[in-house]
């Protein structure tokens, strides 16, 4: 993992508020076995496990790592691609699938989708957050490895086109917006830092509540809650294609290999 992406995930695991905040916007969808995709270090692993049984990967091992180490119980984590589905687990689907802030890491998003799809199991959910607004891509965006930022429409004829029906979809963050193009379009920055995570957890209490009854015009993100249809064919998952590891966190370590 590259240095801006790891100083960035390290700053955002102290926006505590707001990963709880975000949390709470599409808690009542996660149940069952729960999939995280591209878990990064446990920024919010650990609070899923709450809501059920969690599977988490990420392509990155040195995040693997970090996660293993901070979530000691109610997940089973390890490596994974979304892109070339290949999985620490096999012949295994999910009741909800979540992925934060991943899918403009993807180079090949729709097969991304396609491969979360079969993951799904017929009726569950798909819980995705993007960052939005071309307009505010900008240096920290080019350092994480963002291959884009999407449009809402553009986003929900892509989650469409593999199946899914959308649930809702809203843009969270007005306030956090501002600081990005601040951040990203002025000022140069290559990182989130974690001054501005201390300004933003100041002020994110007051700010963030008004979200919750007026919806912002412009947003860091876009929050999308999309199902698979009940009557969904759901093709095999894909088999994992490497030594499965050994290495899990969890209380019963025999229902994943």
């Amino acid at each position: 993992m590259d240095h801006a992406s790891l100083t960035t995930l390290e700053s955002m695991n102290q926006a505590m508020w707001y990963n709880r905040w975000t949390l709470g916007k599409f808690s009542k969808y996660v149940s069952g076995d729960i999939l995280e995709i591209g878990c990064g270090i446990g920024n919010f692993t650990s609070a899923l496990t709450a809501y059920g049984r969690v599977w988490a990967f990420d392509p990155d091992h040195h995040a693997v790592a970090q996660t293993q180490k901070r979530v000691k119980k109610g997940a089973f984590v390890g490596p994974g691609d979304i892109q070339e589905g290949k999985y620490f687990f096999k012949n295994k689907r999910f009741a909800s699938i979540i992925s934060l802030n991943v899918l403009e890491h993807i180079q090949d998003d729709q097969r991304a989708l396609a491969n979360m799809q079969s993951l799904l199991l017929p009726g569950g959910f798909l819980i995705l957050l993007v960052p939005i607004h071309a307009s505010l891509f900008g240096t920290i965006d080019a350092a994480i490895g963002h291959y884009r930022r999407y449009s809402p429409n553009n986003l929900i004829t892509n989650v469409k086109r593999h199946g899914f029906q959308i649930v809702s979809q809203r843009k969270l963050n007005l306030f956090g917006a501002i600081g990005w193009f601040i951040t990203g379009k002025i000022f140069k920055r290559t990182s989130v830092n974690r001054n501005y995570i201390r300004l933003f957890n100041l002020f994110s209490p007051v700010l963030l509540p008004l979200e919750d009854f007026i919806t912002p015009p412009f947003g860091t993100s876009l929050l999308l809650i999309a199902q698979k249809p009940s009557n969904a064919q759901t093709p095999s998952p894909a088999r994992v294609t490497e030594a499965p590891t050994r290495t899990l966190t969890g209380k019963n370590r025999n229902t994943t290999r």
